[in-house]
């Protein structure tokens, strides 16, 4: 459930950009309505699956998968040319999410407190 989480969010997160787009500098009224509303589900979103997958996995994920639908759909309505390399290297982007989503992760140990003191201890 939080993959699907996080892709509907990356899928949000690909809305509010190209609303933000559309907006003309959030003067336009219903573009700016359609970002902010994508904008608080996108964000709520990543934030709940970011509690079940590792925060960087997470981010980069949904950066990745929002940024390839967002120029995706620009090209596809002409507001980017879409090159050979263009699609390659969106390509790219949405091989390595679903790399992060095949690579087995554990969540980090997070210290706190005297654990996270005797740490940067022995660092130093």
């Amino acid at each position: 459930m939080p993959w699907i989480v996080l892709l509907a969010s990356a899928v949000l997160e690909a809305v509010w950009a190209t609303a933000l787009g559309y907006s003309d500098g959030l003067s336009r009224p219903l573009p700016t309505v359609v970002f902010a509303v994508a904008l608080v589900g996108s964000m709520a979103g990543l934030g709940w699956a970011a509690r079940r997958i590792p925060i960087g996995t997470a981010y980069a994920v949904w950066t990745g998968v929002g940024a390839a639908l967002t120029v995706g759909y620009a090209m596809l309505v002409g507001d980017e040319p879409a090159t050979a390399l263009r699609v390659v290297f969106i390509g790219v982007i949405v091989a390595a999410a679903i790399g992060l989503k095949l690579v087995p992760s554990r969540p980090a140990r997070r210290t706190v407190g005297a654990d996270a003191d005797a740490g940067e201890a022995q660092a130093g």
